[in-house]
């Protein structure tokens, strides 16, 4: 079993982009030990039922690899909320990925991949669609499929399978702390998938966006703040 070689990641900057319709979960950012959350969830479930669905499935994160604190619900919310409905290239939905580019263009143009993918499936007529960006940073070694041929089947644009294979072996039997390659949406930039919380840093919230979705694509997209929207093509 060929794995792919292990590279310190730094970046001072990573870019995530989140639709805006996902809030902060108080636990998350509270100044309770990690290792409380459940107790804490358990009991304030007896009162509040939509507590531990906000909370979603924190027993898939190990109690030294959560975070807490400001801004962690940026982070620990793709851990804890997953579906075998809602797989992604390095996850069959079994466990959470957290995934960021290293510059701005490489979360918007996966991000709107993805957007479009879901509206075209489900024939959306015209709307707007609100994002929020999440910068961060890391310091992490990863295991790295960049210029590496033998890894290039994990990269296929539609073609999941082979990157999720690749991912279960090193999550589960590496101790990964994830993956950093070349983004399929925008190859002039990088990306990484993150397997735990703890491998970047909690990230602050920057700027606002919002997608144009046409009926087709989406075609525009507008930074809060800005006069003009950004057209695509």
């Amino acid at each position: 079993m060929v794995i792919p070689a292990v590279t310190q990641v730094r970046w001072d900057r990573t870019y995530r982009l989140i639709r805006s319709i996902y809030p902060p979960v108080n636990l998350f950012e509270d100044v309770a030990a990690p290792a409380d959350w459940e107790l804490i969830a358990n009991a304030e479930a007896k009162t509040n039922p939509r507590v531990r669905d906000a909370l979603g499935a924190i027993q898939l994160v190990p109690v030294e690899r959560r975070v807490s604190g400001a801004g962690a619900s940026w982070i620990m919310a793709p851990f804890c909320h997953v579906s075998r409905a809602r797989p992604s290239r390095f996850s069959d939905g079994s466990y959470g990925v957290y995934y960021a580019g290293n510059r701005f263009e490489v979360a918007l143009h996966e991000t709107i991949y993805h957007f479009e993918r879901f509206m075209r499936a489900t024939s959306e007529e015209p709307v707007q669609a609100d994002y929020r960006e999440l910068v961060g940073m890391i310091d992490r070694a990863m295991h790295d499929i960049r210029n590496d041929d033998g890894f290039a089947d994990a990269l296929d644009p539609d073609d999941y399978a082979p990157g999720q294979a690749l991912a279960r072996r090193l999550r589960n039997g590496e101790e990964s702390n994830g993956v950093v390659y070349p983004s399929v949406r925008f190859p002039a930039g990088e990306a990484i998938a993150a397997f735990w919380p703890d491998v970047v840093t909690i990230p602050i919230q920057a700027r606002h966006l919002r997608y144009r979705w046409n009926g087709s694509c989406v075609d525009a997209y507008l930074i809060y703040g800005a006069d003009n929207w950004i057209s695509f093509g």
